[in-house]
């Protein structure tokens, strides 16, 4: 189980700074971090039911919350603050951000591919 050591936020670059015990450190964009919310609103409640949040190129955190020795509550600019980011879920977006990125992007970019009817 690997622990947090510290969070430091850019508030101008929109970048949270993750240190962990084992000497790791990432940086994650608010925009990373909030279409990746561990939240049900985000994740759903079962396999598959994931959502597609658009649009958060400028969301930008407000508020970091500790909750025990475990987790932060992320409180973003655009009210969303139901997510708890686990120290062992920050270190899974740390370790597979490229991957999740890439396959985020391609989610965006399929949704928009949709060809769009017209109606007389």
């Amino acid at each position: 189980m690997y622990q947090v050591t510290k969070l430091h936020y850019h508030t101008q670059q929109n970048l949270l700074d993750v240190y962990f015990d084992d000497g790791l450190t990432h940086s994650l964009s608010a925009e990373f971090l909030r279409v990746h919310s561990p939240s049900a609103e985000v994740q759903g409640h079962g396999p598959g039911q994931q959502q597609l949040v658009l649009n958060k190129q400028d969301v930008a955190i407000g508020q970091i919350e500790p909750v025990g020795h475990y987790a932060v509550r992320l409180v973003f600019d655009d009210g969303h603050n139901s997510g708890l980011f686990s120290w062992q879920y920050l270190r899974k977006l740390c370790e597979q951000h490229e991957t999740l990125w890439q396959d985020y992007q391609q989610r965006v970019s399929a949704k928009h591919d949709v060809p769009i009817k017209f109606m007389p």
